[in-house]
């Protein structure tokens, strides 16, 4: 994926360097990769709701069993369905929810088993759009996900933003501290959980960093003018 999205840039639209490569989650997991495999392709790098460290716990747990369930379906076929499974959208809430809104918002939001059940029955009703072969590939691709070889390969300004409520990339397994020390040019940003931080989906809402990016994007140095001259 990273590099399909390095040669449309490049060669589709002849951009020679980047400002700056920035994703959230999937996007995140990209981000890091980018600035491994390509070091000299941008200035600053900000990966957001993830780590570079390999897909396990109970992220990819929860990943498997979503994605099992699906192909379990009876409505699956195989993937030849003339129908969206129906089981997908069970799949699919219970791994948002699982997965995603953190712990305090969810308090705040259901404190009771009726509005408990009234944000169930809302995300049960909203319509998956999702094709699922293309859910499966596009879920199952981070199965061998690993940043971790590479840190030190990474040369441009790294700003990395969690959530220290983050459900997918917890920060109490001190895995992300670790690998940050490899990065040479790279600091966290952790943003502290709240009754307003989404957990995974916090970083879904800018008004958290909008200043550290700003400031990042103001002191990382530019050189984009000497790859062109190249």
């Amino acid at each position: 994926m990273v590099e399909a999205q390095h040669r449309l840039v490049k060669e589709g639209l002849g951009v020679k360097h980047l400002r700056l490569v920035i994703g959230n989650s999937m996007g995140g997991m990209h981000t890091w990769l980018w600035g491994e495999k390509y070091p000299q392709a941008m200035d600053a790098l900000v990966p957001m709701a993830s780590q570079p460290t390999e897909m396990a716990s109970r992220n990819w747990m929860l990943r498997r069993i979503m994605l099992d369930t699906i192909r379990n379906d009876p409505d699956y076929k195989d993937g030849n369905y003339t129908s969206q499974p129906r089981m997908m959208k069970y799949a699919i809430t219970a791994y948002g929810i699982a997965s995603i809104g953190g712990t305090l918002a969810y308090q705040s939001q259901a404190p009771t088993a009726a509005k408990a059940d009234r944000i169930v029955d809302e995300r049960l009703s909203t319509p998956i759009t999702a094709d699922a072969n293309d859910f499966i590939y596009q879920w199952e691709s981070s199965h061998d996900y690993d940043a971790a070889d590479k840190l030190e390969a990474i040369e441009a300004s790294l700003l990395l933003i969690n959530s220290a409520d983050d459900e997918r990339n917890p920060p109490e397994t001190g895995l992300t501290d670790a690998a940050m020390k490899r990065v040479k040019n790279g600091r966290l940003y952790l943003i502290p959980a709240s009754t307003n931080t989404r957990g995974h989906g916090t970083t879904g809402n800018a008004t958290f960093y909008t200043e550290q990016v700003r400031q990042l994007l103001q002191n990382a140095p530019q050189q984009a003018f000497e790859s062109v001259r190249r």
